[in-house]
């Protein structure tokens, strides 16, 4: 099996600060238990959610390529997405929200190409293939879901997060990481939970991306359409997890029309989701969406707009009325009546035009940050960008005149004019001074000593929003997760285990004698009592071949391990009822 990423135009476009998220689908990694895993819960799905999902969803496993027997190759799911507009791309678990957002913008799927264990077959809080393949990649097949992906991900990469945020992003990736992987102390458990709790609990007034994630959990991961009487399922998280998508149709969950109040409505990523939104029709989504985008800083710009980017002490943009944009760490901003007078970067800074960099702004010329006046003239109506040549003359701001401008809010900048940055419109974006004094009061905030200064020109922020304006302008390949998934032990047991699991597929799938049945089923009763899923297997080829003195022992067998382990009694139910019904098909 090839391992390289298989070529796609979408993919092949993704700026490189995503690029560094993907990593091989070593598909020869999974093993037969994995791939039994996988039948089981795709058998169990289709049989339950071609009842109670939207109806895209068995079209779109068609149309995406995914099998039920074989845990999807991406390669060639690539081939088939690329097909419908979209392509699919491997990562390590869970990967930062922005950067999760950003792929779905591109059109990009990511899929965590790890695999739950067969212990947590019904529910793991780790992304996996069985989520992310089986739940996101065949609703994606309806046209109208797939705009709504695209654009919540192009809005929600531009949402602007808090200190806190990536602090609970870590501590989810740890923690589900924890959960999902075999013989973790409870104790480790138990204090990854607690640091998530914590965090949960003092997260302080809600951020941008955090309510923005909330929308996309209960819509994207956990929603319902239809009405709250009669919902269906579209929600990714809901479509992969065999139990909660039983359970999520009882009156145990409370439904609730889906509103922008979902955005306020938190969620534990470890438990079963007390109440789900129900939309009505994916139109509405876009709805909602579009009303909750005209809150963010990208379309509100002003002063609480430059305080949340200062607040997320993260790399960020704000957009002047003239189109210039100032990308780096915002620290520091001066108000006057409740609007921003001068705003501060420190550490690296760019200057773009329309997602452009200016040509000689990047940040090795603005290394150690930038600041600016914005807004008007004090005492002059007209603002510099509204200036035509004649009243620019009038006013002395012209090359090789020494001038003193005076901004609202008691900002002054007096120096020698060097030159002006215009663009294609012929407005003015940027002044360049040199001998050059801007000061506050007694407050100075540029002198000359500094060497030439660079003045945006704007007469207020119309926009703000996470990350660069230009994405080349940054060194973005930094992502280093403090946590890595944690893979399947081995063992000879373990090794014996995974032999008797592909005896087993390959006797069902090549129609060979079954004789062999009885021989695999005493090892499994000797040296695996514990394990159920292959016993359910076996007793699946037994009723096919009607061999009813073995299915008869295998049935006795599992009758005693749903005693002995009542935890998985649901689960041999299941499988059992699965066979039964193919039976009577």
């Amino acid at each position: 099996m090839n391992t390289a990423i298989e070529s796609n135009p979408l993919i092949d476009r993704l700026p490189s600060h995503l690029k560094q998220f993907i990593k091989p689908q070593n598909y020869n990694d999974y093993t037969p238990i994995n791939q039994a895993v996988w039948r089981y819960v795709m058998r169990k799905n289709v049989s339950y959610l071609g009842k109670v999902a939207h109806d895209s969803y068995l079209e779109g496993l068609k149309q995406t390529g995914i099998d039920i027997e074989y845990i999807p190759n991406m390669y060639g799911m690539n081939r088939i997405l690329k097909e419908i507009g979209w392509a699919a791309v491997a990562v390590d678990g869970f990967i930062p929200p922005n950067a999760f957002m950003e792929f779905q913008a591109y059109n990009v799927l990511v899929i965590a190409s790890d695999i739950r264990q067969l212990e947590h077959i019904e529910y793991t809080p780790a992304p996996d293939i069985i989520h992310e393949g089986a739940g996101h990649a065949p609703i994606i097949a309806n046209p109208e879901y797939a705009e709504y992906l695209r654009r919540f991900g192009e809005i929600g990469c531009k949402a602007i997060s808090s200190s806190r945020d990536y602090e609970m992003y870590e501590a989810i990736r740890l923690l589900s990481i924890l959960k999902e992987a075999e013989d973790t102390p409870q104790e480790e458990i138990e204090k990854a939970e607690a640091q998530v709790d914590y965090l949960q609990n003092n997260m302080g007034e809600l951020s941008e991306m955090a309510r923005i994630r909330n929308l996309h959990w209960w819509t994207v991961e956990y929603g319902l359409i239809g009405t709250v009487e009669d919902p269906k399922i579209y929600g990714a998280g809901l479509l992969s997890s065999i139990g909660e998508s039983e359970w999520c149709m009882t009156d145990n969950v409370k439904k609730i029309p889906y509103d922008i109040s979902a955005a306020d409505q938190s969620f534990d990523i470890t438990k079963p989701q007390p109440q789900l939104y129900v939309t009505p029709d994916f139109a509405h989504l876009n709805s909602v969406l579009e009303e909750f985008a005209n809150k963010m800083a990208i379309r509100v710009g002003g002063l609480s707009s430059v305080q949340k980017l200062i607040d997320s002490k993260a790399l960020g943009t704000i957009e002047l009325s003239t189109g210039i944009q100032i990308s780096g760490v915002f620290t520091n901003v001066i108000a006057n009546e409740g609007k921003p007078v001068y705003v501060q970067t420190t550490g690296k800074t760019a200057l773009s035009y329309r997602e452009k960099e200016l040509v000689g702004h990047g940040t090795e010329y603005h290394a150690e940050g930038f600041g600016s006046p914005i807004g008007k003239l004090k005492g002059i109506n007209l603002a510099i960008e509204d200036m035509s040549p004649r009243d620019l003359s009038a006013y002395d701001i012209h090359e090789g005149q020494h001038v003193t401008l005076e901004f609202e809010g008691n900002i002054k900048v007096s120096g020698e004019i060097i030159t002006g940055t215009r663009n294609i419109l012929g407005k003015i974006l940027i002044i360049k001074f040199k001998n050059c004094t801007v000061t506050q009061g007694d407050t100075v905030l540029f002198q000359p000593e500094w060497g030439i200064y660079d003045m945006a020109v704007g007469k207020e922020v119309v926009s703000a929003f996470s990350g660069p304006a230009d994405v080349n302008s940054f060194d973005m390949i930094t992502h280093v997760p403090s946590s890595t998934t944690i893979k399947a032990k081995t063992s000879p047991e373990r090794e014996e285990l995974e032999g008797l699991y592909k005896n087993v597929r390959n006797i069902r799938e090549n129609n060979i004698s079954d004789l062999a049945l009885n021989a695999i089923f005493d090892k499994v009763k000797m040296n695996h009592p514990n394990d159920w899923l292959l016993s359910v297997e076996i007793a699946e080829i037994c009723t096919t071949t009607r061999n009813h003195s073995l299915l008869e022992d295998v049935r006795n067998h599992l009758d005693n391990l749903k005693i002995k382990r009542p935890e998985v009694a649901n689960l041999i139910e299941n499988g059992l009822s699965l066979i039964l019904e193919t039976e009577s098909i």
